[in-house]
C-alpha cells in the first residue's frame, strides 16, 4: 500500500488529507481536542471564536503536512530537495557546518521535516536518532525513505547520544528534535510558551560538553502550496551553553518559541507536549474549563 504513495499526485493526497481534518473537527476526535487545549494553554485569554479558527487552521497544517511526510518517503531524495524553492540565512546553516566543534541542528516539530532532510542531506553525513514506529508496516516505509539518505540513524537510548557526540567532536553535524516529551530521568521542568513543562535535556547537554555551533531549522509550506522554504536560525545565547541545566533549556525552549511564532499554526500543536506542568501531570486529563481557571490565574500570577 505504502509503494502505491509515489504514483499518487501530491494535490490529491493533500485534499485527502484536507477533508480529513474536516471529519476530525466535526468528531471532536482527539488530535483536534488536544490542539485546542494547547491553544488555550499558551494564550488563555484568546477568545473561544478566535482559538477554534486558530486551532482549525493548525489542525489543517498538521494533517496536509503528515501527507507531505509520505508522500517524501515514497518519492527519491532528489523529489523532495526540488521542493524547496528557497532557503532563508543559508550562511548560518553553512557557518555551522564549518564549525570545528561541529554543528547540531535544531528542528522543533514546525512545518515538514522530512521534506527538508532530504535537503540537510547534500551537505553531509549527518548522525540522527531515531524511533520505530508501532506499525511495523508504516516503520518499513518510513526507514525505507530515510536510508535512502546519507544519515546514519542511531537509536534513541545511551547508545544514540555516544554516537552524537562522537560525531560533534570530530567535527561533524546531527539533527535533533528536542520538543518531545521525555522520560522524566532525561528532562527538567522549565517554561515553553509560558508553561512550565517536562523538556528534554539532551540537546543542552550536548551543546554544553561540545560547544557546538546550534543553527535552528525549519521547513514551512508556501501558502499557494507550490513547494516549500527553509529558514535559518542563528542560536548564539551564550544561555544555551551554561553549566546550569535548567537555565540552558529554557534558552533553548525560548530560542524554539522564536522559531515557532512566525508561523504559529504550522506548529504541532496536535502533540501533547505540555506535561509534569503546575496543573497536574497530565493535563489533557482535566475538566477543560477547571483547566482554563488554573492556567489564567497561574499566568496572572507570573506576568
Amino acid at each position: 500500500m505504502y509503494d502505491l504513495i509515489r504514483f499518487v499526485p501530491l494535490p490529491l493526497m493533500r485534499v485527502v488529507a484536507q477533508t480529513g481534518a474536516w471529519l476530525v473537527k466535526l468528531t471532536n476526535a482527539s488530535i483536534y481536542r488536544s490542539i485546542d487545549r494547547n491553544l488555550m494553554l499558551v494564550n488563555p485569554s484568546m477568545a473561544d471564536k478566535d482559538r477554534a479558527q486558530l486551532a482549525t487552521e493548525a489542525l489543517h497544517h498538521q494533517m496536509i503536512s503528515t501527507a507531505d511526510s509520505l508522500k517524501s518517503w515514497a518519492m527519491p531524495p532528489e523529489w523532495s530537495i526540488k521542493q524547496i524553492k528557497a532557503v532563508h540565512n543559508i550562511e548560518i546553516f553553512k557557518e555551522g557546518l564549518a564549525h570545528p566543534n561541529g554543528m547540531l541542528a535544531i528542528v522543533p516539530h514546525i512545518g515538514t521535516w522530512e521534506m527538508m532532510n532530504a535537503w540537510i542531506n547534500q551537505f553531509g553525513k549527518p548522525v540522527i536518532m531515531y524511533k520505530p514506529v508501532k506499525s511495523k508496516a508504516m516503520d518499513r516505509f518510513i526507514l525505507q525513505g530515510r536510508q535512502r539518505l546519507n544519515a546514519t540513524l542511531v537509536p534513541t537510548d545511551g547508545t544514540g547520544v555516544k554516537a552524537i557526540f562522537k560525531t560533534l567532536k570530530e567535527g561533524g553535524f546531527s539533527i535533533v528534535l528536542p520538543d518531545h516529551v521525555p522520560d522524566p530521568s532525561g528532562g527538567v521542568i522549565v517554561p515553553f510558551f509560558g508553561i512550565p513543562t517536562l523538556t528534554s535535556t539532551l540537546a543542552s547537554k550536548l551543546a554544553q560538553k561540545t560547544q557546538c555551533a546550534l543553527v535552528g531549522l525549519s521547513c514551512i509550506r508556501r501558502d499557494d502550496n507550490n513547494g516549500f522554504e527553509i529558514f535559518c536560525y542563528r542560536l548564539d545565547d551564550p544561555d544555551l551553553y551554561d553549566k546550569d541545566i535548567e537555565v540552558a533549556t529554557q534558552a533553548l525552549n525560548n530560542a524554539m518559541q522564536r522559531m515557532i511564532e512566525p508561523h504559529f499554526s504550522h506548529y504541532m500543536w496536535g502533540y501533547r507536549r505540555f506535561k509534569f506542568t503546575p496543573f497536574g501531570e497530565n493535563p489533557y486529563l482535566l475538566p477543560f474549563d477547571h483547566l482554563h481557571r488554573q492556567v489564567i490565574t497561574y499566568k496572572d500570577g507570573h506576568s
